[in-house]
């Protein structure tokens, strides 16, 4: 009998009517056990289902079937440094290539400063911006490692910083102190590029940067300090330009720029004010407790008046001030809206800030653009 149905599919017709039926069972049977397997790989608890600080991410059996085992390629900030070699993680990691909101911050009052000293009627210097952009970023770098190496003890206590690279152990001090050198030397080949005035002024902040992450053990405003750390970018901006400080001019973009750190790292700093108490670390947000809101109002009216006083001595003209209108909004609905007991709006309300500054960024330019250009000035 065997041997009939053996000669009956051995016949061409026969093949071309019973191989699809043949085919299609098998696909349908290694199917099935490719589903279970994925199935038991999902399960909760399993190496498929991860978590981070904020969310859960759910792998879809599809996703995992079919690239397991490859690494995914992604054009953001924390994609490029997870697809960097691994002994290279580490060190993007610790001058924060990951979360780039730091380098946005501090980037910012530079831009501000080198549009406001654009010609009228000119767009603002665009090999200054490039150049205080790859500045900005070299130099957080720099503060964040300065930071870590001050704080590592700090850090294991701390679940949210647990697992910074020098607290963990990724990397020595040592190896950081040396991969610290080198982010200055880097930056200093930037500052180099820039008169005498900005090399002496951009030179004179860097005591700032290296005692910042002291003043927490020491007062309840660190983030004074670091305001007047990262918005040194205010001064340094109009002295590259222009070749010198105009005071009435910097003067008041820098206090707006100090006002404006201490509104966004106060709600900052809420996310780790239970964690700050265990340790012994001071912040604006311990100090300022429930009256955080209070606080930051009167920082936020502070902001705006150094922003109107700055555009008056420069002669800025409608649009600026529609962006500095904007920007009240803005804060308004920071300040009204945040809830400083969860650490997840508190960091939502604090990256927004980035879309804040480039508003004001977008109203120096316009504004700018609307002025009219002296035409004599020009032909000489």
């Amino acid at each position: 009998m065997m041997c009939i149905r053996l000669l009956t599919l051995l016949k061409p017709h026969a093949v071309k009517r019973h191989l699809p039926q043949i085919c299609s069972a098998r696909f349908s049977t290694l199917r099935r056990q490719h589903e279970n397997i994925i199935t038991d790989f999902c399960q909760p608890g399993s190496c498929f289902n991860k978590s981070d600080d904020h969310k859960q991410r759910k792998w879809s059996p599809s996703l995992a079937g079919h690239n397991y085992g490859r690494r995914f390629f992604s054009l953001t900030p924390a994609g490029i440094v997870n697809a960097a070699p691994a002994s290279v993680q580490p060190y993007l990691r610790l001058m924060r290539l990951d979360k780039p909101i730091g380098t946005w911050l501090l980037y910012l009052p530079c831009a501000w400063s080198i549009g406001l000293a654009a010609d009228p009627g000119c767009l603002p210097d665009l090999s200054m911006l490039v150049l205080f952009g790859v500045g900005a970023l070299l130099m957080r770098g720099a503060g964040c490692t300065i930071n870590d190496m001050w704080d590592k003890d700090f850090d294991r206590k701390v679940s949210r910083t647990a697992t910074r690279p020098i607290a963990s152990g990724e990397i020595t001090p040592f190896r950081a102190l040396v991969f610290l050198g080198g982010q200055l030397s880097l930056a200093l080949g930037v500052l180099l590029c820039l008169n005498y005035y900005s090399i002496a002024l951009g030179a004179a902040s860097l005591s700032l940067v290296v005692t910042y992450p002291l003043m927490k053990r020491i007062t309840y405003w660190p983030q004074f300090v670091l305001g007047l750390t990262f918005n040194w970018g205010a001064l340094l901006g109009w002295s590259a330009v222009k070749g010198s400080c105009d005071w009435s001019v910097c003067l008041p973009l820098y206090v707006s720029g100090v006002m404006w750190t201490l509104i966004y790292d106060t709600i900052y700093a809420h996310q780790d004010k239970d964690d700050d108490l265990k340790v012994g670390v001071k912040s604006t947000a311990l100090r300022f407790q429930e009256n955080t809101k209070l606080w930051l109002s009167g920082f936020t009216g502070a902001m705006l008046s150094g922003l109107v006083l700055a555009g008056v001595n420069v002669d800025q003209t409608l649009p600026y001030y529609c962006a500095v209108s904007a920007v009240a909004i803005h804060l308004a609905h920071q300040i009204y809206a945040v809830d400083i007991n969860r650490p997840e709006d508190c960091w939502k309300k604090f990256a927004s800030n980035r879309n804040l500054g480039l508003l004001l960024f977008l109203g120096i330019v316009t504004g700018n653009l609307w002025k009219k250009r002296n035409d004599d000035q020009y032909e000489t």
